[in-house]
C-alpha cells in the first residue's frame, strides 16, 4: 500500500484517514495537524522523510503562483528544509488544473440559479486557477487578497491588478511570520466577521475555507461557496447560516473533501513519483495533472444544503 500523509499546521481537530484506490494502487491518506507548531511539523517532516511515499504540505504553502510567476514563501520552506528523500507537495498542482474546472461545471449544473454573476474570491494569490477560471466565465470579480491577509479595506477588481499587487507586495510579505497572514491551530476556529458588503454583493464566495469562516457574516442565505478542505461540521454550519449550494473543489471521501495538497500528495503517491516537484519550472509536470484527472475524472463536487 502506497502512503500518502499531510502534514499540517492547522488544527488537529481536522485529522482523518482514508484508504482510496487510485489509478491501480491503494493509497492510505492521513491528514495530521499540528496545531500551529510549525516546529512539530518540521520534526515530523524529518522523522517521516523516506518512510512515507509522498508529503503534503498543509495549512501553509511553500510559495504562490501568480500568473507564470512563482513567489516562494520562505517562513514555509523552513519547515521541509530537512527534507530529502519524500517528495512533497503544497496542492499547487490541482490548484491549478482541477480548480480551472471550477466555473464551467458550477456554471453547467446550477447556472440558472446564479442571477447575479459576482463572485468574491478571497484570496486570489493562493488560488489563481479559481480565479482565472471565474474571470474565463464571465464573472465580475471582487478580490479580497489585502483585505483576507494585511486587513487592508480594498478590494481589487481583476487578475492584471493582482497581478500588480503580487509584484509589488508579495517579495515582502513573503518573509513575514506565515501566521501574520494565514490563521493557523486555533486561529481556524475563530469567526471575526469582517467585509460585510463584499459577502453581500456576491452571488459566489470562492477561496480557501478557513478565510471564508473566518470573515463571514451571521448570514449567507442563498449564496453559493466554492471551497475546498470542509469537514461534515464545516457543511452544518454553511447550511445553518443559510448557504444554498457548496462546491468542494476536490471529491468528498467519507464525508469531508480533503485539502489540494492532500490529493495532489495521493496522485504523487499513486504515481511512484521520487523527484520532488518544482513550481517555479514545472515543465510538463501540470500537463501530467490534467492527463491524471481525466483518468480519474476527477471534477468538483456540488451538494445542495
Amino acid at each position: 500500500m502506497k502512503t500518502a500523509i499531510s502534514i499540517s499546521i492547522g488544527s488537529s481537530k481536522r485529522d482523518k484517514i482514508v484508504e482510496i484506490d487510485l489509478l491501480g494502487e491503494h493509497v492510505s491518506l492521513e491528514r495530521r495537524g499540528t496545531d500551529g507548531d510549525m516546529d512539530e511539523a518540521s520534526r515530523l517532516y524529518e522523522e517521516l522523510d523516506g518512510k512515507v511515499d509522498a508529503f503534503g504540505v498543509g495549512g501553509a504553502d511553500l510559495g504562490v503562483t501568480v500568473g507564470d510567476h512563482r513567489y516562494p514563501l520562505y517562513s514555509a520552506m523552513k519547515m521541509v528544509r530537512n527534507v530529502k528523500y519524500t517528495p512533497m507537495v503544497d496542492g499547487t498542482g490541482l490548484k491549478m488544473t482541477l480548480e480551472r474546472q471550477t466555473a464551467a461545471i458550477l456554471e453547467k449544473q446550477v447556472g440558472g440559479y446564479i442571477k447575479n454573476k459576482k463572485v468574491f474570491i478571497v484570496n486570489a494569490v493562493d488560488r489563481w486557477g479559481l480565479t482565472h477560471a471565474f474571470a474565463q466565465a464571465g464573472y465580475a470579480l471582487i478580490i479580497g487578497d489585502l483585505m483576507s491577509g494585511l486587513g487592508i479595506p480594498i478590494a481589487l477588481h481583476s487578475e492584471s491588478t493582482v497581478k500588480i499587487m503580487a509584484a509589488l507586495l508579495l517579495p515582502l510579505v513573503a518573509r513575514l511570520p506565515f501566521d501574520w497572514i494565514y490563521p493557523t491551530g486555533e486561529k481556524q476556529e475563530k469567526r471575526t466577521p469582517k467585509w460585510g458588503k463584499y459577502f453581500e454583493q456576491a452571488s459566489v464566495i470562492a477561496g480557501d475555507c478557513h478565510y471564508i469562516k473566518r470573515f463571514m457574516p451571521e448570514s449567507l442565505e442563498g449564496k453559493v461557496i466554492v471551497t475546498n478542505t470542509t469537514t461534515p461540521e464545516d457543511q452544518a454550519l454553511f447550511r445553518e447560516i443559510g448557504v444554498k449550494y457548496l462546491m468542494t473543489t476536490t471529491p468528498v471521501l467519507e464525508g469531508r473533501s480533503f485539502g489540494t495538497n492532500m490529493m495532489e500528495a495521493a496522485v504523487i503517491a499513486a504515481l511512484g513519483r521520487k523527484e520532488q516537484v518544482d513550481y517555479a519550472h514545472p515543465g510538463n509536470y501540470y500537463q501530467l495533472m490534467e492527463e491524471v484527472i481525466q483518468k480519474l475524472k476527477m471534477v468538483p463536487s456540488i451538494q445542495e444544503l
